[in-house]
């Protein structure tokens, strides 16, 4: 069957899983594979929902630059969607942006700007932030879609991420979400509630994040993890409707390795420490237990990290 779509904005793809049955003997573990939408991860969805979200309310239109800030993935999402429907775009990001993703977001016309001034917690996010708000107040046709407080963004996922977890595999008794600015965590959960469904949320973070409440650390791989909690965790952040996980670097570092040697399968930083949270909690959960992974991107951007045994061994040996 010949399917023809009229634009790259068009193709979501949201039904693609992976069966690992050696994760957890005697579990069903899926992971679901976001790699496959356009600009290679799931925040192709989000992207697509902050700029809808800004169309519709008028904030949005020729002749308005949108700006935002991003670590890599949202980045080159928003490069995409912004190239195809005419926008201009402006990113700013920080040296712990792949230079794979900075080329990327590039490629697509983003202008890209680095802040290299650290925050109060010793991450960039809060400069990044800060940058922004200097931009919006001195520059006219500016528009910031905020990924970290928008709920724009978790809705995207609600109506598309979490109904296609239930929709492909019926019956979730587990899912691990690794959590950035938490809007795929948060619309999970509200699909989760919406259905009534009795599925365990493992929300999954890096050691170094503050996000759970934790002390900072250098971090050095971008995607989950903050250096300041994101307005969307804050209005969740006393629930009691998930578990919290904290992985260390080293331990996705390993995931991502073994995944590639072992499955021939190239995942991102954020995917290898979801799946280090699963493989601890998994064996503890019921037999026959039916388990959902969300994999937010692939390992393409993170060669020259994750995959470079010099940038490992300099940060983590």
């Amino acid at each position: 069957m010949t399917v023809i779509f009229r634009g790259s904005t068009e193709l979501i793809l949201d039904d693609i899983f992976l069966a690992l049955p050696d994760l957890a003997p005697g579990r069903e573990v899926f992971l679901k594979l976001e790699s496959m939408n356009p600009a290679g991860s799931i925040k192709m969805k989000t992207a697509l929902a902050l700029i809808d979200d800004l169309e519709a309310s008028g904030a949005l239109r020729p002749g308005i630059r949108v700006i935002e800030s991003s670590s890599g993935n949202l980045g080159v999402a928003l490069a995409v969607v912004c190239a195809a429907r005419g926008y201009d775009l402006t990113i700013v990001a920080d040296p712990n942006a792949t230079p794979e993703a900075v080329a990327l977001m590039r490629a697509f016309g983003a202008t890209v700007e680095i802040v290299t001034t650290t925050d109060d917690s010793g991450g960039y996010l809060g400069s990044r932030i800060d940058h922004i708000k200097r931009a919006l107040a001195a520059t006219p046709h500016l528009v910031w879609p905020n990924q970290y407080g928008n709920p724009a963004n978790p809705l995207g996922h609600q109506r598309t991420t979490a109904p296609a977890i239930f929709k492909e595999l019926g019956h979730v008794d587990a899912l691990f979400v690794g959590v950035g600015t938490s809007g795929t965590l948060r619309g999970c959960l509200d699909h989760i509630r919406s259905i009534n469904a009795p599925t365990e949320v493992f929300a999954v973070d890096t050691v170094g994040s503050v996000t759970f409440g934790e002390s900072p650390r250098p971090r050095y791989i971008p995607g989950i993890g903050t250096s300041r909690r994101p307005e969307l965790f804050q209005e969740i952040q006393d629930s009691d409707d998930f578990h919290r996980l904290l992985v260390d670097e080293r331990d996705a570092v390993r995931e991502c390795r073994y995944m590639a040697r072992r499955h021939g399968l190239l995942i991102g930083g954020s995917t290898g420490s979801v799946l280090a949270a699963a493989r601890r909690v998994c064996g503890s959960l019921d037999e026959g237990a039916r388990i959902a992974a969300i994999s937010p991107d692939s390992g393409e951007k993170y060669l020259g990290s994750i995959f470079r045994d010099t940038w490992v061994a300099e940060r983590y040996y």
